[in-house]
C-alpha cells in the first residue's frame, strides 16, 4: 500500500542529495522521488555553495514535505553527503544526485531485500545512462575481485546507515572522484555483503564536463586508481591473481574475440577460390 506524502513522521529512508548549481534538473530529479511506491523517506538537499541564479531561487522557493535545504559554503561533494548523513537519522541512505532519476519501484525493490536479508548491506540496481551517453550499465557482481576491478554498485544504491557511519563515511580526500567507489570498497572490505537487482531502476545523467567524466580522463583515473591501492593494499594483495585475470580477460576477450571474427570473413572469403581449385584438381585428375 502505498504511503501519502506527508505522512511518514519516522521515515525509513534518508535520501541524501547534494546540490551546487543543479537546479534545472532538481526538480525532474524530485518528481522521480515523489512517484516512489515507497514513500516512507525524507530528503536532506545539501546546497554546496551554488552561485546559479535559477538554482537559488529554485532551493529558496521549494516547498515540500519531505524536503530540508541545508545550504554550506562551498566543501566539495564528499563533505556535503557526509553532512547530509550527520542531519538525518533513517536506518537507510541513498545518495541520490540532483540530475538523476529514480524509477518509481527503486526504493520498494531495494528496501524489501534490505529489510528481508539483515546480512546484506546495501542494494545497487541496473542503469540507464542518458545525456551525453545512452546505453545500458548492468553489472552482475559487487564482491571481490570484482568490486575491485571496477566500480559496479550505484551511487544511490540503498545502503544500512550502522554500516556507512561503521566506515566512517565519505573520505573527503576523494574530492577528485570515485568517492562512492572508495565507499563501497570499505564496506565490503570490512565483510559486508551487498546485492545487484538485474532490474534497470536507476537514470543516471553522463554529462561531457561532469566529476564522473573529469575522474574517468587517463591522468586523473591513474591518480585514483593510485590511491586506492594506498588505502586497500592487504584485499588488493590477497586479490591480486584474481584482478590480473579479470583485467586479462577484459583486455583480451574482445580480442579472442575480434580475431575470431577476421578467421571467419577470411575463410568465407577464400571458400569459393578453394572450391575452384578443388574443382580444377578433380578435373585434372580425371584426365587419362
Amino acid at each position: 500500500m502505498r504511503v501519502a506524502i506527508g505522512d511518514v513522521v519516522s521515515p525509513k529512508v534518508s535520501v541524501i542529495l547534494p546540490c551546487r548549481d543543479h537546479g534545472r534538473f532538481l526538480g525532474e530529479a524530485l518528481a522521480s522521488l515523489d512517484a516512489q511506491t515507497r514513500q516512507d523517506f525524507e530528503v536532506v538537499i545539501v546546497d554546496d555553495g551554488s552561485t546559479d541564479p535559477d538554482t537559488i531561487t529554485f532551493l529558496r522557493n521549494l516547498s515540500h514535505p519531505k524536503v530540508r535545504v541545508r545550504s554550506v559554503a562551498p566543501s566539495g561533494v564528499t563533505r556535503a553527503r557526509n553532512l547530509g548523513i550527520a542531519e538525518t537519522s533513517a536506518p537507510y541512505l541513498s545518495f541520490f544526485d540532483a540530475d538523476d532519476r529514480m524509477h518509481p519501484e527503486f526504493l520498494e525493490r531495494t528496501l524489501d531485500v534490505l529489510e528481508a536479508n539483515p546480512g546484506i548491506a546495501f542494494v545497487s540496481t541496473w542503469a540507464r545512462l542518458f545525456g551525453d551517453e545512452e546505453w545500458e550499465w548492468k553489472p552482475t557482481r559487487c564482491d571481490f575481485p570484482r568490486l575491485l576491478h571496477e566500480c559496479s554498485v550505484a551511487t544511490a544504491s540503498l545502503v544500512r546507515r550502522s554500516v556507512v557511519e561503521e566506515v566512517g563515511g565519505f573520505d573527503a580526500e576523494c574530492e577528485l572522484g570515485h568517492e562512492d567507489w572508495e565507499l563501497w570498497l570499505s564496506i565490503v572490505e570490512r565483510g559486508h555483503r551487498g546485492q545487484i537487482l538485474p532490474q534497470i531502476l536507476f537514470d543516471y545523467r553522463r554529462a561531457g564536463e561532469s566529476r564522473s567524466s573529469t575522474a574517468d580522463r587517463i591522468g586523473i583515473h591513474l591518480e585514483l586508481y593510485r590511491d586506492r591501492i594506498r588505502k586497500h593494499e592487504g584485499v588488493y594483495r590477497s586479490e591480486l591473481f584474481e584482478l590480473l585475470w579479470l583485467k586479462e580477460s577484459e583486455v583480451l576477450g574482445p580480442l579472442h574475440t575480434s580475431l575470431a571474427a577476421k578467421r571467419a570473413e577470411v575463410a568465407r572469403e577464400l571458400e569459393p577460390r578453394v572450391e575452384l581449385l578443388r574443382t580444377r584438381l578433380d578435373a585434372a585428375l580425371q584426365k587419362p
